[in-house]
């Protein structure tokens, strides 16, 4: 790729860009405790809701950074709405206008980023002033209103600039660029976590240590072979004749993939967990709701609980069925395939149509929830069993693979139009 002129300036200028959002992620926010910043960073853990965040900002929470919100913001907007375009009618006009519709959705998605990025930061600036999520470490000693505005500020602008770096990328750069951003962000934490292995299992001769390793390119093989695994349902579209021209008669096909889904059910898994950790901060340790914040601090809080694995299994398994019936619908799919002159060879038009496709979505949806939610637990299982520290999750791998991959698709189709041959020829 490196002999094509565009292409190359094109990856040099991504990896430009990265340069940037690294050295960002090192640069603290003003008006903290550097000496406590650097404390609750040598005992931060891998787990809950601070490990869930430090891992999409590539370590920048733990150093209290300009970049501690890392694009959790505009992943969090971006599925908002995806979920309004369901029950809003308005936006689903709009996805359907093209180019135009989609700058109007990316547009609100941009507003709707900046308003959550000042809510997180409000929220975070507060629970790091109380110690609630840094173990009792008062990272902003003097907090004052002042103090506090100009924390929000910094780190809601932080957010907005990784946001346009993001854009920059996909628009002059190779790859999806939020996509690559967060790539970036779980790779530069790969070398720690792998160290911080080693040091849980007593070294890297140890047979523990090897295990998790192979545990760790099982799980990238199994990822690939199950992101390029799809069921092609044929079409075929009907002749017509227009004047002394015949139309139509080809057959194509409609790929579905058995991870249609994708990442997002485990992300809104972890979500779901972390609001009880959040609530029992704010419930007593004693009296009648003692028990219960007692049994979540026990058993919700950290991944390395099998309360939280079942839990988080089953949540993944229902967002996987809730999240592919948003991303394809048989009846809108059907009615479309009828309108364009084409049918299932062996199947009516109309609702017939719709329900089969009903029966092969839920059936291909299956065994991805259940592959999904094994990678994302197997490696707090693994943890359970060993008694060791993992650094890495099944949401790192699932993560890193799958942007490996579409990034590795665009960079092939950018050769091959080109007549040189590609990564994967």
């Amino acid at each position: 790729m490196f002999r094509i002129r565009d292409l190359r300036i094109k990856v040099l200028y991504t990896l430009f860009i990265f340069g940037i959002y690294r050295l960002g992620a090192a640069i603290p926010v003003p008006g903290v405790d550097l000496d406590q910043v650097q404390a609750f960073a040598d005992g931060a853990g891998d787990q809950g809701i601070v490990g869930l965040l430090n891992l999409f900002s590539g370590g920048a929470l733990e150093t209290f950074s300009v970049f501690s919100l890392g694009i959790m913001p505009y992943i969090t907007s971006s599925i908002i709405m995806q979920l309004l375009a369901v029950v809003i009618p308005r936006l689903q006009r709009l996805q359907d206008e093209g180019e135009a519709g989609r700058k109007a959705i990316t547009q609100w998605t941009r507003y709707i980023t900046v308003v959550l990025a000042l809510l997180q930061s409000t929220g975070l600036t507060f629970l790091f002033n109380r110690g609630i999520l840094t173990g009792g470490i008062n990272l902003i000693p003097n907090y004052t209103p002042g103090r506090v505005l100009l924390i929000v500020i910094t780190l809601t602008a932080g957010t907005a600039f990784i946001m346009w770096l993001g854009e920059l990328i996909s628009q002059r750069g190779i790859g999806n660029g939020m996509s690559l951003i967060i790539f970036v962000s779980i790779v530069s934490q790969i070398p720690s976590q792998f160290v911080t292995l080693s040091t849980s299992t007593q070294g890297y001769a140890n047979a523990k240590y090897w295990l998790v390793v192979l545990m760790f390119l099982f799980m990238t093989a199994g990822i690939i072979f199950v992101d390029q695994g799809q069921r092609r349902i044929p079409i075929q579209f009907s002749k017509r004749v227009r004047g002394r021209r015949v139309m139509g008669g080809q057959s194509t096909y409609i790929p579905l993939k058995v991870n249609t889904a994708g990442v997002i059910p485990v992300i809104f898994a972890s979500s779901v967990l972390y609001f009880p950790a959040l609530i029992a901060t704010s419930i007593p340790a004693g009296g009648f709701f003692g028990p219960v914040r007692r049994f979540i601090d026990s058993n919700l809080v950290s991944a390395q609980t099998y309360w939280y694995v079942v839990m988080f299994g089953l949540l993944i398994v229902f967002f996987t069925y809730f999240y592919t019936a948003i991303q394809f619908d048989p009846a809108r799919q059907s009615d479309m395939i009828q309108r364009q002159g084409g049918f299932v060879p062996g199947i009516r038009p109309g609702s017939q149509t719709t329900r089969y496709l009903e029966h092969i979505l839920s059936r291909i949806t299956l065994p991805g929830s259940l592959f999904l939610a094994s990678v994302a637990v197997l490696p707090s299982l693994v943890a359970i069993w060993f008694s060791l520290q993992l650094g890495f999750s099944g949401i790192s791998i699932l993560i890193v693979v799958g942007v490996a991959l579409e990034t590795m698709k665009q960079i092939e189709s950018q050769l091959m139009m080109r007549n040189y041959e590609g990564f994967l020829s």
